[in-house]
């Protein structure tokens, strides 16, 4: 369905024929797979998503313009998505699949009361951001996550990017943050990420991850459930020691330097707290450094429904999913990272599996062993680099934390022990942090953590993105 050139709402119940059986928010690897799944099953499906063409953030690929002749060599489990992808081409021609690329959703809210409700999903729709409205049985979240960043002074250069932000640059732009690269903070998208930079050309004098692997020890069983993923990571170690990268576990990036850019980093070893070790400081010079803690699931649109949160074991929030990856509120549904940070296959198998319950169809039990087997790998793995309590030591009073309403780490400590505030909501309304145009997405772990509590709690939000006033203006009374 194309964005209407007008600028009155986009309404698929009235275009269409009534209500999609089955709206997908996210076309990543867990919305792709389950609106292939389900549009085989007969249902009448429509894929909302925000970025313009599908694959989410992990199968990111070039632009058409570009003419990149092998887009497949910036991804592994390429052959997973472009099956799928071309799944749903040919379900789309059929009719049984309406793809809204570019449309933003919102808001998602119940056209009525009753406990099998019809679902109204608002999206901003396009580069004129002009209104859209979808409306369907039942509802399947798939929003995929966003990087955690744990700020350090200097976090601010230009040259310091997330680590997730320079693969997706390379992916989608063909582009390097700079020639000399640091990678930083923890999680096993360092490895790829620091061998996709030095197979592009990039210089890679370091990568600095803060945990220990020795921490994998207490999971064995589910590491070796998991041999394909052992033989992955041993793919990415032997990749960097084939290119002379250096490995620094039990370190990390505590200040960059530089003036218009920067110009090098220092990096010290941790304690098992992560705190800063005295005397073990040294400086590495580069011209950019690609940094990130793991990945924090988006949840906005599943919260805003009231949607039950659970703690999850790399220190986030996900959601409480049943075996059938159904959330607490009847007619609502979700896969992939929005239950717990986990990757690609997981999200494909989770996919696949809610499209069989919204179905009605069974799950085969090959299926779900495949999903538990994952879901245990990935809680290894959240577990293993979970940020310990100590690594606020190495901010500054002067080091903003939140970026957008440049709010220092001196005034949100200020708040907790001056002002009384006790968690990163209070920490938020006495001092700004969190209230800018990202929404706490970059700062909202870090506020946490110097407020003292640390919980995964994500605000309940009305809505999930910026929006046009008039989009509010134009809603219906029921609606509003």
């Amino acid at each position: 369905m194309p964005t209407s050139p007008s600028d009155s709402p986009v309404d698929l119940a009235v275009v269409g024929a009534g209500p999609a059986d089955l709206a997908i928010v996210g076309a990543g690897p867990a919305g792709l797979a389950a609106a292939v799944a389900a549009a085989g099953f007969g249902l009448r499906v429509t894929l909302l998503d925000a970025g313009e063409r599908t694959g989410g953030q992990f199968y990111r690929h070039p632009a058409p313009a570009l003419g990149a002749a092998r887009p497949e060599a910036l991804h592994h489990g390429w052959a997973a998505f472009a099956a799928r992808d071309a799944a749903l081409r040919a379900h789309a021609a059929a009719g049984r699949i309406t793809y809204l690329p570019a449309h933003h959703v919102w808001t998602v809210v119940p056209q009525d009361k009753t406990p099998t409700p019809t679902w109204i999903l608002h999206a901003v729709a396009g580069p004129d951001e002009l209104p859209a409205t979808v409306r369907a049985r039942a509802v399947l979240l798939a929003t995929g996550a966003y990087e955690r960043q744990l700020p350090f002074p200097g976090w601010t250069l230009p040259g310091v990017v997330g680590a997730g932000g320079a693969q997706a640059m390379l992916k989608s732009g063909l582009v390097l943050p700079g020639r000399r690269v640091v990678v930083a903070g923890s999680g096993p998208l360092l490895l790829a990420v620091a061998g996709s930079l030095a197979a592009a050309g990039a210089r890679v004098p370091a990568v600095v991850e803060a945990a220990a692997y020795t921490a994998y020890a207490p999971h064995l069983p589910a590491l070796l459930r998991n041999p394909g993923k052992l033989a992955e990571g041993a793919m990415y170690g032997s990749a960097l020691l084939h290119r002379h990268i250096r490995l620094l576990t039990r370190h990390a990036v505590t200040e960059a330097h530089g003036t218009g850019r920067v110009e090098a980093v220092t990096v010290a070893r941790l304690d098992r707290d992560w705190r800063p070790l005295p005397g073990t400081a040294r400086r590495i010079p580069c011209d950019a450094v690609a940094v990130g803690h793991g990945l924090v699931p988006q949840l906005e649109l599943a919260t805003g429904l009231g949607c039950a949160t659970r703690g999850a074991a790399d220190g986030t929030a996900a959601l409480q999913l049943d075996a059938l990856q159904r959330t607490s509120v009847p007619g609502v549904w979700s896969a992939g990272e929005t239950g717990g940070v986990g990757g690609a296959q997981l999200a494909l198998v989770e996919g696949e599996i809610a499209a069989r319950a919204i179905a009605g169809r069974p799950v085969p039990a090959a299926l779900a062993r495949r999903r538990a087997r994952l879901r245990a790998f990935a809680d290894a793995m959240g577990g293993a680099h979970r940020p310990g309590a100590g690594w606020t030591g190495w901010l500054r009073d002067d080091t903003d934390v939140c970026r957008c309403e440049e709010v220092p780490a001196g005034r949100i400590r200020e708040a907790v022990a001056d002002l009384g505030a006790r968690d990163a909501r209070t920490a938020k309304l006495l001092t700004r942090a969190g209230m800018g145009w990202c929404q706490g997405r970059m700062c909202g772990p870090a506020v946490a953590a110097l407020a003292a509590d640390g919980k995964p709690e994500p605000d309940r939000r009305p809505l999930s993105c910026p929006v046009p006033l008039r989009h509010l203006a134009e809603l219906p009374p029921a609606d509003r």
